[in-house]
């Protein structure tokens, strides 16, 4: 490992932040920032920084304080508001205390802010504020972690880093730990470091850059150790399967998707569903395919900060049978059932409320597939994959160069459910799709764009598909960035293809684990009286507006079937089923039988709680952003059927509703919102969208 640190960065973090907060403040952040952007040293939240310096009070008094980075922040991204001020002298008298509640240190650390309205400092602040000096850095680092998590870790730690650190056993985080280092450092004032069994490294310097080089140095002693002592030894191949990963996954996600969601007992909402994220990097097959997997698995994480991602350990998948379909089943549901009486086994031993927790693992590791692993949103479940990861490659580089020993089960539940920690998790409200992946067919028109972001501004998770790969990618950006990366897939689909929509989504599934809602939209229309009517153009538009329903519905039902939560169709017909106009036979033949289609499915499917219910929109002409391409393609003729110029059509398909309104693609995203929100127990039901239009009236 090499330090990152450049006069030229540094002098640039003083030129963004130092007139405001202050040289040191900025050279605070830039090595913190330094820190963060290496995923070897910390993810997502872990790590800790801090500052000792002057803060002018507005009576203008000079205050000792302490700048420390706030519960949960990330250390990559960290800004001034992220290190609220702390009154220092009041924190170093706490040592005096013999303990201290996590309840009693929040009040303590918050009623002694100099800002009110600042994030609560990290659970770590006591043990910041006793060492002495100015600038702190602390990482979990995976070369230290995979060094000082062996039977005789401290004794590996010595022989990796020497005499410049001094080595601490597992405290529990908090005034207890704090009490420890800062007596271990007053034992040695001469150290450049502190190592933290199954927790960390701590360096620190009455600079910036002291105390970060420090930092890489001792981490890059532990990088060659681990070279040196594993030379020549890697885990054992045990596992191989016949069939590729992707092809694996495919088949697997939707299963375990429905046998990992948690129960709600309401009738309305009867899942909390999840979302994933699978990975099959060369390292993760090694371990999962290796024959120390399962023993490393079961012995725990590399550090408790890590558990509210992933819990104490994950599950692991022996001996599958990935080539039978039904005995994978029973497989992976008999090994879902275990794991989740083990784990209420583990919160009642431990005094906790097992009857209150969700018992579903949230890491699976399968021989020949790979890592799922499962969260409320993509971004959580690709937090919990990266965590996962780097403890699956950090565990084989430990059992490398020795024996990898976890924390015991009471220090990995008292972390687990520390409130403290938990606070890290928040606790947003639920939009009425959350957790539910939709995918739409024709996502790049008018109608399928509005419909992708209605659904992600409702929470959903969205797949929106089309042959249009240009327009499908504007859908996507606009959507990722309103709503963030990991809430949109774009995969280019080719409705009237039974390969392309098999192979599409497989890959959806592969992203984002399963399916919820399915929106067939993809449609063409043709202008032309009957007896004008080529067959060539009739069949053209049958084949996309109804054999493309088809295909798109099959492949759904295939997939919400796999994963046993029910499920919506929701159909995107037209207000041309019931209420058809001339030369547009082509159209309304195939919307008729798309309709047909859904009224069948809701028939088939109500044994699998799985609802089917149609739209019948009239004209959406969408907008500059994302205009229509079917208007595009029929406006002229439609216009000229009418005796109109084509500008005129949007007004003549307002003013010829009851209501007197324009329909717009958001409208029938409302719809479909409204369908899968499950806001009535509604099945075989066709919605108008059409402003009243009296011919159209379902009858």
């Amino acid at each position: 490992m090499k330090s990152r640190w450049t006069e030229h960065g540094a002098s640039e973090a003083v030129d963004r932040w130092g007139g405001q907060f202050g040289e040191a403040v900025a050279l605070r952040l830039y090595s913190a920032r330094l820190i963060g952007a290496d995923p070897t040293l910390v993810l997502h939240g872990g790590g800790n920084v801090s500052l000792k310096d002057k803060l002018r009070t507005r009576l203008g008094d000079d205050a000792d304080v302490i700048y420390v980075k706030g519960s949960g922040a990330d250390l990559a991204t960290l800004r001034p508001q992220g290190l609220p001020a702390v009154d220092l002298a009041y924190l170093r008298r706490l040592r005096c205390l013999d303990s201290l509640t996590d309840e009693e240190m929040i009040n303590e650390l918050r009623t002694h802010l100099f800002d009110a309205s600042a994030p609560t400092p990290s659970i770590e602040t006591l043990l910041h504020a006793f060492l002495p000096q100015r600038f702190i850095d602390h990482s979990h680092a995976d070369a230290v972690l995979a060094v000082t998590s062996q039977p005789d870790g401290e004794v590996v730690a010595r022989e990796a880093m020497g005499d410049k650190v001094a080595i601490v056993n597992y405290v529990r985080p908090g005034l207890d730990l704090a009490k420890a280092v800062v007596d271990c450092y007053e034992g040695d004032p001469n150290i450049e470091g502190i190592v933290l069994l199954h927790h960390g490294l701590i360096t620190f310097g009455d600079d910036a850059k002291a105390a970060y080089e420090r930092h890489i140095a001792l981490v890059d002693a532990c990088e060659r150790y681990i070279e040196k002592k594993s030379r020549g030894r890697s885990l054992t191949p045990l596992f191989h399967s016949k069939e590729e990963p992707p092809t694996l996954a495919a088949g697997i996600a939707p299963v375990l998707r429905g046998l990992v969601a948690a129960q709600t007992g309401d009738e309305d909402r009867p899942y909390l569903r999840s979302v994933l994220e699978w990975r099959a990097t060369e390292e993760v097959l090694a371990f999962v395919g290796s024959s120390e997997a399962r023993k490393l698995a079961a012995a725990g994480p590399l550090t408790g900060d890590h558990l509210i991602h992933t819990k104490a350990r994950p599950l692991f998948i022996e001996n599958p049978q990935w080539s039978d379909e039904e005995g994978r089943r029973r497989r992976l549901e008999h090994a879902v059932d275990g794991y989740r009486h083990e784990y209420k086994a583990y919160v009642s031993e431990h005094g906790g409320p097992a009857d209150q927790v969700d018992p579903s693992p949230q890491v699976i590791l399968l021989p020949g597939v790979g890592l799922f692993c499962w969260g409320k949103t993509k971004r959580d479940a690709r937090v919990t994959a990266d965590i996962a990861e780097h403890t699956l490659n950090t565990q084989a580089r430990a059992q490398a160069i020795g024996r990898y020993t976890g924390l015991p089960p009471d220090h990995l539940y008292d972390m687990e459910y520390r409130a403290l920690q938990r606070m890290k998790l928040g606790s947003a409200g639920e939009r009425p799709l959350e957790r539910q992946v939709v995918v739409i067919s024709g996502g790049a028109g008018a109608i399928g764009a509005a419909v992708a972001e209605t659904c992600a501004a409702a929470g959903a998770h969205v797949a929106v598909t089309d042959l249009d790969e240009q327009r499908l990618s504007r859908v996507v950006q606009r959507v990722e960035q309103r709503w963030g990366a990991g809430t949109v897939l774009g995969v280019t689909t080719d409705v009237t293809s039974e390969e392309s929509v098999t192979a599409g989504f497989d890959k959806i599934v592969r992203f984002f684990g399963g399916i919820d809602v399915v929106v067939p939209n993809a449609g063409i229309a043709h202008v032309a009286a009957i007896e004008n009517m080529d067959v060539d153009d009739f069949r053209r538009v049958m084949e996309v507006n109804a054999t493309g329903y088809l295909l798109f519905m099959r492949e759904g039902i295939r997939v919400l079937k796999r994963q046993g939560l029910g499920g919506h169709i929701i159909i995107n017909a037209s207000k041309n089923v019931f209420g058809p106009g001339k030369d547009f036979g082509a159209y309304s033949a195939s919307k008729a039988a798309g309709h047909q289609l859904g009224k069948v499915a809701a028939i088939e499917l109500a044994p699998y709680g799985i609802r089917v219910n149609m739209i019948n929109a009239d004209a959406v002409f969408g907008d500059q952003e994302t205009p229509s391409g079917l208007w595009a393609t029929v406006g002229p003729e439609r216009a000229k059927s009418r005796d109109l110029s084509e500008d005129q059509l949007p007004e003549y398909y307002r003013t010829r509703s009851l209501l007197k309104t324009r329909v717009y693609g958001h409208h029938v995203g409302n719809a479909v919102v409204f369908f899968a929100g499950n806001a009535t127990p509604t099945t075989g039901a066709t919605l108008p969208i059409d402003g009243g239009v009296v011919e159209a009236f379902p009858r």
